[in-house]
């Protein structure tokens, strides 16, 4: 071997060694990532939708809404107005959507609900179900009713997603079946449209996991039940990229005429400080790819006995504030 031709493949290794170390600092879950985890990017879908465009939230032509579910270390109503206090000033913004949580017979609005919509915010309402097949039965028809009623009593447009991940197999004593769960989604829509709800847009959300598995197709309503399409994508088991946890899910809601919320999504605050912020930056370029996202909401909380994915740390924090200034994640100037 001449000694050119030994400086030469020394000179490939030494480039191909350096494209490896680059792409694990770069992303460190790239390890984990499937083949999957590189797409073209997606154009925005001409959207259907089934509610009136000028009462309930639509998407924006351009960029995608940022929001966030912030939880206090203990809730109150209070708390919870602090704790989006002051994640809005660490990050020197408004959020465009809260995320809130509704058990199924719990008063609405609360008072931070009307705090919230006093601001300017459009809430993003996880109502929780109770068992579909009371509801298709119409023995919960006066309640349903009743929240109709409050939510149209509102005046402001609302995200309303009833019985977020039902695909998860914990839930299947109360969801029972793909088909249960459609007819009661149906249902439901059914006593709202009698009682002239057009405020709410209807966000179908399962588990990103559903869609890696292939599960969660049987319990979609139909596009002629749903406006947004959502699912809520978070690194289980071995942490992946961002990437590779949406992937299964943008590649399903391509093949519908939908515009797509993340509405739930974070990374792990076991990660170390530089992994979380390089993951959350990864992030931003999976969702500026894909012009089919058109919400995007952190679930900032520890909660019990579960993963912790709170925004503490200065670096993941940073890396949070960095993408929520960007005017991609900023549609109407939110201040």
């Amino acid at each position: 071997m001449t000694n050119r031709l030994k400086l030469l493949l020394g000179g490939v290794a030494v480039v191909i060694v350096a494209v490896v170390a680059a792409v694990i600092i770069i992303n460190p879950f790239a390890s984990h990532a499937t083949a999957s985890s590189e797409r073209p990017p997606t154009p925005a879908p001409e959207v259907t939708t089934t509610v009136s465009p000028s009462q309930a939230p639509t998407p924006p032509a351009q960029g995608a809404y940022f929001g966030a579910w912030v939880g206090p270390d203990v809730f109150t109503q209070a708390n919870e107005i602090s704790a989006v206090d002051s994640l809005q000033q660490q990050i020197g913004r408004k959020l465009q959507i809260i995320h809130t949580y509704l058990k199924w017979q719990a008063p609405f609005p609360t008072v931070s609900d009307e705090a919230f919509l006093a601001q300017g915010s459009t809430l993003l309402i996880s109502w929780a179900g109770t068992d579909t097949k009371q509801i298709i039965s119409g023995a919960d028809d006066a309640w349903i009713r009743t929240r109709a009623e409050q939510i149209k009593a509102v005046g402001k447009p609302v995200f309303l997603e009833w019985r977020w991940e039902m695909d998860r197999p914990n839930l299947h004593y109360q969801v029972h079946s793909g088909a249960d769960y459609v007819a009661a989604w149906d249902h439901i829509r059914a006593v709202f449209a009698s009682v002239g709800v057009r405020n709410a847009a209807w966000v179908w959300c399962p588990t990103g996991e559903g869609f890696t598995d292939g599960r969660a197709d049987a319990y979609y309503p139909g596009d002629n039940e749903v406006d947004w399409v959502c699912a809520d994508a978070y690194p289980y088991g071995s942490y992946v990229s961002f990437a590779a946890t949406v992937n299964p899910f943008l590649n399903w809601a391509s093949h519908h005429d939908k515009p797509v919320m993340i509405g739930e999504y974070g990374v792990p605050e076991s990660e170390s400080g530089q992994q979380r912020s390089q993951w959350l930056l990864a992030m931003q370029h999976v969702v500026q790819a894909d012009h089919q996202i058109k919400a995007l909401l952190y679930f900032d909380a520890d909660s019990a006995g579960q993963i912790a994915y709170a925004l503490h740390g200065t670096a993941a924090m940073s890396a949070f504030r960095a993408i929520a200034r960007q005017p991609y994640f900023n549609p109407e100037g939110a201040h």
